[in-house]
């Protein structure tokens, strides 16, 4: 399983020199199984990028497999060129949640006001799979969702192949329960012994004394979610719009010195725009 980064960045894309270190594209990730087929996980600024690349390389067939209706996540959808061509073949899976439907999430950002381009406009053959689920398969990947600890809901995801498993849980808050959201606990059985675990990281203990209930997490919280559930590597996500790369670099720095004072063995690193890793 090779998974790459296309945007790491919370709530609204950002640029300028201090964030060409983590990048500025909200969330999106391209995951490939063994044999080569695409999946997407969220369509935030970051897709518009990838859907560059996947028709430079002359691919047309994937699956978008989304977390939640918030703008931030997919917000990129627009943008994605596959969606315009005839040649282009994609389903769409997850749970819609407040949404009547998958279609509806998505149609929604392009009605007018908000986009120039109707969503009956565009050319690509696309299905919708509602993914309420216990667990399903795509190609070599068992997906196993689980409900996040956010406001409006949402789906964290595991990813599973030949042994190897990868957690996703973007926008969840460790700290506050929401409402159709589970217990630190479920998080901790969730995410245990996995290989590598992504999770939403925004805040900062200051900050969480007023961001308290927004539908994220304190780095810290995330990194004893880590080490509670002997995780082999944590990737720090979704990282707040205002956290330039030096305080990026400062919170991964902590997190390191922690990890060393408890003598655990786990990698901690902060994803990035163009990450790359391999399962």
């Amino acid at each position: 399983m090779i998974i790459r980064c296309w945007g790491a960045r919370g709530s609204i894309p950002v640029s300028g020199k201090q964030y060409l270190l983590y990048g500025g594209n909200t969330t999106c990730l391209e995951i490939r199984t063994k044999k080569d087929e695409i999946l997407i996980i969220d369509a935030g600024s970051g897709i518009r990028e990838l859907g560059n690349l996947l028709l430079k390389e002359n691919r047309h067939d994937y699956t978008i497999l989304l977390t939640h209706a918030h703008w931030d996540h997919i917000m990129g959808f627009p943008f994605f060129k596959p969606i315009y061509s005839h040649k282009s073949s994609i389903n769409i899976w997850g749970c819609p949640f407040a949404q009547d439907s998958l279609r509806d999430m998505l149609a929604r950002i392009m009605m007018p006001p908000n986009f120039p381009v109707n969503f009956d406009a565009i050319n690509a053959r696309i299905s919708y799979q509602d993914t309420c689920v216990e667990s399903y398969r795509f190609d070599s990947i068992t997906i196993t969702p689980i409900a996040l600890s956010h406001p409006n809901q949402g789906s964290g995801y595991k990813l599973e192949e030949d042994g190897k498993c990868f957690v996703f849980l973007t926008d969840n808050e460790l700290g506050f329960r929401h409402e159709g959201g589970l217990d630190y606990q479920d998080y901790l059985n969730f995410s245990r012994g996995a290989d590598l675990l992504i999770h939403d990281a925004e805040y900062t203990q200051d900050e969480y004394k007023k961001t308290r209930k927004w539908g994220h997490s304190v780095y810290n919280d995330a990194l004893k979610l880590a080490l509670e559930a002997g995780v082999k590597k944590l990737g720090l996500f979704h990282h707040n719009q205002e956290r330039v790369d030096a305080a990026v670099e400062t919170i991964v720095d902590e997190c390191r010195k922690e990890i060393t004072r408890q003598k655990k063995d786990i990698e901690c690193f902060a994803m990035r725009q163009g990450t790359e890793l391999t399962l």
